[in-house]
């Protein structure tokens, strides 16, 4: 298909009435949207518009069949001002890896970048300038056919939509382990960011919070025994010195967050293992006073601390925040590289390079 994208400018922008000291998260929205839609076998009508609710069909199949894939991205400003993305290529092929899992079609890379890169210019100054928040970017794809029946949909929409955020989680969050219910089997859809791996999980989710935790932490499916992940970032345990994670069992989400923090700790001299580590072993570090740190790694969340840990009959409270030194590096070390304040020696703060002139505001 052609690059070509239209822009039409809002004509009355709410930047200025944002309070970027109090972001919410996903609750403010910028002012335009970037929109594409499949249909003949390809991509087609690529435009950013003032943005805007869409109008659906009833039978419009995502509704009914599933068809409904995410990613999750942020940019931020350098400490000169420039906008910048952190590992943009990185989720543009995850989401294709997405699109591939639900028998949808792929975004040609250079579009998702194209498009990206002319909305988050346009819409610059939503981006917060303190270090930590960020614009948050969601890029979305759902089957778009107005049919019920169960089979792969002929036609699609994808947008890039844009919000302002501060941090995801401001404190330590609990977490208690699940023996009940699953976020996903080997062969489903655990690895892909599909939407209904989050509808699945709703439930347990409320019934922890009720319960006075933040999260839950995922066991497997099988047998109740191998930690996965947290309800919204992998999870990683640093034990007598040494920062273990799950491996990607098919399971876990493949987190460019958990990938990036892996190689940082890797190249900074830590003892770093992917390891199918069981709660069992978990509980026994804890007891025996070895488990020094539990933290989730996200998109969204960065890091956040885990305070405690609840397994049946045993809670797990965690160290204060202020004797943790792996998890505080990798946010650290994050945030300066998305800010500038760190040099990126790895080629993942990228900075927008599709220079759109913004509407007057």
């Amino acid at each position: 298909m052609s690059m070509d994208i239209t822009i039409t400018h809002t004509k009355n922008s709410k930047v200025h009435d944002v309070d970027f000291e109090n972001l919410p998260f996903g609750r403010i929205f910028s002012d335009h949207i970037f929109v594409a839609d499949y249909y003949d076998g390809e991509w087609q009508d690529a435009r950013i518009e003032p943005f805007h609710k869409f109008q659906l069909h009833p039978a419009t199949m995502a509704l009914h069949y599933g068809q409904a894939i995410f990613e999750g991205m942020k940019a931020s400003k350098s400490f000169d001002g420039k906008p910048m993305l952190f590992r943009p290529e990185d989720h543009a092929h995850r989401f294709n890896a997405s699109a591939a899992r639900l028998c949808m079609p792929d975004i040609p890379v250079k579009l998702f970048m194209t498009g990206l890169n002319k909305l988050v210019s346009l819409d610059q100054a939503w981006i917060p300038p303190q270090e930590g928040s960020a614009l948050y970017i969601r890029p979305t794809m759902i089957a778009t056919d107005e049919f019920i029946g169960v089979k792969p949909s002929q036609h699609y929409k994808f947008f890039i939509l844009t919000c302002p955020v501060g941090p995801y989680y401001p404190k330590p969050v609990k977490l208690v382990a699940e023996t009940k219910y699953v976020r996903a089997v080997l062969g489903g859809t655990g690895e892909a960011k599909a939407a209904g791996n989050y509808a699945g999980a709703m439930l347990p989710s409320k019934l922890a919070q009720d319960s006075g935790f933040d999260q839950v932490l995922w066991l497997d499916a099988k047998e109740f025994k191998y930690i996965q992940e947290c309800g919204t970032m992998n999870v990683f345990f640093v034990i007598n010195g040494k920062v273990i994670t799950p491996p990607l069992y098919g399971t876990i989400l493949n987190g460019v967050t958990r990938r990036s923090a892996l190689q940082i700790l890797s190249e900074a001299g830590y003892d770093v293992e992917e390891y199918p580590i069981t709660i069992d072993e978990l509980v026994a570090a804890y007891k025996n006073g070895t488990l020094q740190e539990a933290f989730g790694a996200g998109t969204a969340a960065v890091v956040s601390h885990i305070s405690d840990i609840a397994y049946k009959d045993v809670m797990m409270t965690l160290p204060p925040v202020s004797q943790r030194k792996v998890g505080s590096f990798i946010k650290s070390t994050i945030d300066g590289l998305r800010s500038g304040r760190i040099t990126d020696t790895y080629g993942w703060v990228v900075p927008v390079n599709e220079i759109v002139e913004a509407a007057v505001v």
